[in-house]
């Protein structure tokens, strides 16, 4: 019974951590500018009237005039390296900071909400967004690459041809991909949130380490933590796009995110139990 009753609470601040997520402005302005990219590309390669040489720009961008299926493909590997992070950094830096600073987190605790399951429920509500932020922006592709672009079967990176809905079905695979890659940064926003009560410091706090793991991802003296590092299989997703299809980097991914999840889990754990709830 009591078991039940934690499941029913869990839920219950589960369904109210989305409705306030999702009734914020900022969070549907996130969604809105992550929606624009896949807009702003596919009508910039429109009025080009041109094609690129192939090999030239993002990866994918020479083959988005020739089915609009790409246009999706190409704004994801643009949002990657910054706007996704970003959006991500802002709400999971803000999940507890945020309650913190607008005196809601003492409330929160007394309800009685117990405090380990106030922080999976933050989680949750940071992973949900980046679910909504990587749909809404292949969605988003999709859409506008059927109006502005023909579309057909697609040539994969293997060189074979797939029909629309086996792309489709990749297409999907590579937004549930590119969601579990920003998972662990969702769990270290979350323990960067624990350590203060200015949203904006825990925001910025995460999304420099988000760039800083890229940043040492390029440099070839640090090769041997390439493999370690959070954003190391962030584009590999290509895998996805060959014949057979491989999800080996799919579970290597899932993996190393699952590490950081464990370990920055473990010390927003550590810290938040242990904090001194003063407003």
């Amino acid at each position: 019974m009591l078991r039940g009753r934690s499941f029913v609470g869990s839920g219950s601040l589960f369904i109210s951590e989305l409705s306030v997520l999702f009734r914020r402005r900022r969070t549907w302005a996130m969604l809105s500018t992550i929606s624009l990219i896949p807009i702003f590309l596919a009508i910039a390669v429109a009025l080009s009237g041109s094609a690129l040489p192939p090999g030239e720009g993002p990866p994918f961008l020479d083959r988005v005039s020739q089915n609009g299926l790409f246009v999706g493909f190409t704004a994801m590997i643009m949002a990657i390296p910054l706007f996704l992070p970003l959006t991500v950094g802002v709400v999971a830096g803000d999940t507890i900071a945020g309650e913190a600073s607008t005196g809601t987190l003492r409330y929160l605790l007394i309800a009685p909400v117990n405090r380990a399951k106030l922080l999976f429920v933050k989680f949750l509500g940071a992973a949900a967004f980046s679910i909504a932020a990587t749909f809404t922006l292949m969605i988003t592709g999709i859409i506008i690459g059927v109006i502005l672009f023909p579309v057909g079967p697609v040539t994969l990176l293997s060189g074979d041809v797939v029909s629309i809905p086996q792309a489709l079905l990749r297409i999907f695979l590579v937004a549930i991909y590119v969601t579990i890659s920003l998972l662990g940064l969702s769990a270290i926003g979350l323990f960067i949130s624990t350590l203060t009560v200015i949203p904006v410091g825990a925001m910025a706090a995460t999304v420099v380490v988000s760039t800083v793991s890229q940043i040492l991802g390029t440099l070839p003296q640090l090769e041997s933590i390439h493999p370690y590092l959070l954003s190391y299989y962030w584009l590999g997703f290509a895998d996805l796009l060959r014949n057979p299809m491989d999800l080996g980097s799919m579970a290597s991914n899932a993996l190393l995110q699952l590490s950081y999840i464990a370990i920055f889990g473990s010390l927003a754990y550590s810290r938040f139990t242990s904090k001194d709830i003063l407003s």
